[in-house]
Order: C-alpha cells, then structure tokens, then sequence
C-alpha cells in the first residue's frame, strides 16, 4: 500500500471500524449503532408493528431512507426517487453475533471464596483465546413490563488460566474441559462477607455474588424488575493498528463487525442526504442477522422470516403486485460477506495449494464445491465487476480438500428467497478467536466494492 491517499483513508476507515466495534460488545448494542449512525443522518426508524409507507397513499417511499431493528439484527435500505416496482435489489449481507460466552440462567455461582459466572459457550470460540483478558457481560434485560434496556458492565471478568507450576504439561498440550475451566471470576466472597462463604443461587438485589444484581445496576434498573436476558460477553481491550507501516488492524468480534461496518459505509455514501437522490439503479439494502455463530435458525437469524418481510413490505409500498415482485426478485443480487482465511505463515499446509488468499490483497470470493458459500459463475463475474469499478484487488478462497470449510449465511439467503448470492470477505488471522487480525487495507477495500453493488 504505497499510495499515501488510499492509506489515509484505509487508516480512517478502520479507527471508524474500531469505534464501531467498542460500541457493539453484543449483536443488540450492534444493531442498535448501526440505527442510531442512520438516524443520526436522517433514516426513518420504522416499526414492524405498525403500517410502512405506501406509494398509493401518497406518501410512498420513493426516495424515502429506513431502517429497522429485530432484536439483534438490523436492516436498512434506500429507496430511489425513480423506483419503480421492478427496481432490484441490491442486497449486503452479514452477522452481528460473534462466538463467545453467553450467560445461563442462575448464572451467580462460585467456588472456593470466589464469585463466579455461570456462562454457556456460544458458538465456535477458540478457548485459549479467552484466558486471562479483562472481560465484559452486556446485551440487554427485559422487566416485567416488557421494556428492553441495553447494558454492558465494562471491565468485569476474567477466566483465569492455571499456573505452569500446576500443570507442567501445559505447553505440550492445553486442554480445556468447557464447564470446569471456563467460567469466569468476578469477585472475592470475603469483600463483602466470610471467607468461602457459597455465592451460589444468591437471590436478587443482594449485594454479594449477585450477576443479575450487577447487571441491573449498570442497566438503571432494580433487579426484582428483570424478567429476562440475553447477555453474552466480550473481551475489553479496544482496537489497536500496529505493525511495520501501520499494516495491521487487531480486534476482538472482526467476525463479522467488520463486514456490518463496511456495508454501513458503502450504504452511508450510496444514500447520502434526504436532500439528495440516492445513487443507481437499484435498491440498496443493509441485512445484518444474528446467530449466525450457531445456525441462523431464529427470527432474527438469516434462516428466519426478517429479510423477506421486509423485502415483501418495500415491494408492497411500491405498488408490486406478485408478478412484478418475483421480476423485481429474480433481477436482485445479494452479497453475503464474512470474514475468511489468509493464508497463515505458521500453518501453510492448511491451506489449498493453489488459492492462497493474503492478508491486504484485498476482498476474497469465497468458493466451494458443495455450496457450503454460494458463488456461482454470474456471482463470481457480478463481485468482479464491483472490484474493477471500484478499483478494487481481489483474490479468491477455497478449502484444502482435506480441511472442509465452514459455511455462512449465504446459502441460506438463495435457499429462502431465490435471489443469485454470491460470497465474499476479507482474508484475517486468528478467525474466531477473542481477538483477530485483519489488514488495515482490506475493510475499506470491501466498502468500495460493496458501494458499487449497492449502486447496481
């Protein structure tokens, strides 16, 4: 990357990804900063349970720019002053659920004079990864009169690692036993009573060992009012660009924020101000699910519902009937994008030996036999396009045949709505683990790709 310029905005491009990702320590905080940056320039936040604008009243939305939450997925799009209800859709696809830990029910626990958290493992997190960091709860909480409240505690936990004098063997060989060794400290039992006291079961509103108890503290609300939660936790550490150059981006929940921030930009640019037309000839839309980490089998999952109400409600306001629909359907383009593999200096013979994607070589199409990504030949030529009209390098991925690859919300995209989808993302390190590493090139190479999709 020697062009000063193209290094400036990359560089600006990844501090704005690293606020994004300090503001997102779950996928509710996620979706909610992706609505409050659209807001904040004049989307309209719409409501699922109420009526949606309608050219036929009148009102429709016809260059018209919303968004709209589903629990902890969000999504977003800018209608044309020119549409018609035929116009395509141009569709970004992402996650906003990283692998991790997630709090169980009775989650007040501990042992041995130490408060601890019960927490279950959510998704595929390489473990080691989360020893010994100074760790976060948040999602949010829900009282007993429905109303829902982000929270996040900051700095609270640690899972601590056991000393090298007390397993020898460590180095050989870390094994971790997921219930035994994986849940975190929080406390010391003798700061607010006797030492070894139990913690376990600790009814709500006590002050000792109660993790609801802190978590409605930090919420605003009193604990006797929560009726239910989903908090995960998040590593604390902010975003740091290091390396020779400023080459690197290092970064906890890269998977898949990256990818969510970067479909943000582009829709930003491509939307521009309600005084001003949107860009293209198609209609540009930001789809960011949850739980993607475990299967997208949810309402708010890619293998859920939102994506096509949603579409079926902006077809609806421009007037489409169900022919004009499937024609708007079959003429749309859906860019599923995840973070995927670089080839690694450590491990080369994990990877094919043909395809070996780098590290700030610019986007990846991801490929596969057996549609575990859903690049076809027209995908491959469509994303080719984006990236030559961006003025974008790309590369591409496929496994090592003896090391399958996982699979994202891209197949499951086609499946439902029988839109062309194509799969792509930015080559990182360390996938998974609580902290990962990118270039600082590759996101906002993806956003300038991704904003000529958007144009159509």
């Amino acid at each position: 990357m020697t062009d000063p310029t193209l290094h400036d905005r990359a560089l600006a491009h990844a501090h704005d990804l690293a606020t994004f990702v300090e503001a997102s320590p779950s996928s509710y905080h996620a979706a909610h900063e992706v609505a409050r940056r659209l807001e904040a320039v004049g989307f309209e936040r719409l409501d699922e349970t109420a009526a949606w604008p309608s050219v036929t009243e009148g009102d429709g939305p016809a260059g018209g720019r919303y968004v709209v939450v589903r629990d902890g997925a969000v999504i977003a799009w800018a209608v044309p002053a020119g549409a018609t209800a035929t116009t395509p859709f141009a569709i970004l696809g992402a996650h906003t659920d990283s692998p991790g830990f997630k709090l169980k029910p009775r989650p007040s626990v501990g042992r041995e004079g130490w408060w601890q958290a019960g927490v279950e493992i959510y998704g595929g997190p390489l473990l080691n990864s989360w020893l010994d960091r100074e760790l976060e709860l948040a999602g949010r909480l829900v009282t007993a009169d429905g109303e829902e409240h982000l929270v996040r505690t900051g700095p609270l936990l640690r899972i601590p690692q056991l000393a090298i004098h007390l397993d020898r063997a460590a180095n050989d060989g870390l094994t971790l036993d997921k219930q035994q060794h994986t849940q975190p400290v929080w406390g010391l039992a003798s700061a607010s009573g006797p030492a070894g006291s139990d913690v376990a079961g600790a009814p709500h509103g006590t002050s000792g060992g109660d993790v609801l108890a802190e978590l409605a503290h930090h919420a605003g609300v009193r604990a006797s009012e929560v009726a239910g939660y989903d908090v995960v936790v998040a590593d604390t550490q902010s975003p740091r660009v290091f390396g020779a150059h400023g080459a690197f981006l290092a970064s906890g929940r890269l998977d898949n924020l990256l990818s969510v921030h970067a479909g943000l930009v582009a829709l930003l640019e491509v939307a521009g101000t309600p005084d001003r037309p949107v860009e293209g000839a198609a209609i540009p839309v930001l789809a960011a699910f949850d739980h993607e980490e475990i299967g997208s089998e949810s309402r708010s999952g890619a293998s859920g519902p939102f994506l096509a109400d949603v579409l079926a409600r902006v077809a609806a306001g421009l007037g489409a009937t169900e022919e004009e629909r499937h024609r708007q359907l079959a003429g749309s383009l859906c860019v599923s994008s995840d973070v995927g593999h670089s080839v690694h200096p450590n491990y080369p013979e994990r990877h094919d030996p043909a395809n070996r994607p780098l590290a700030g070589g610019g986007p990846i199409l991801k490929i596969n036999a057996n549609q575990r990504y859903t690049t076809d030949a027209h995908g491959a030529a469509a994303w080719a396009r984006a990236c030559a009209r961006a003025g974008v390098p790309s590369q591409e991925f496929v496994s090592k045949n003896t090391v399958p690859c996982g699979s994202t919300i891209g197949p499951l995209t086609a499946t439902r709505l029988g839109i062309r989808t194509v799969d792509v993302g930015v080559p990182i390190l360390s996938m998974h683990s609580a902290r990962e590493l990118t270039a600082v090139v590759d996101p906002w190479y993806l956003s300038r790709a991704v904003l000529k999709i958007f144009q159509g």
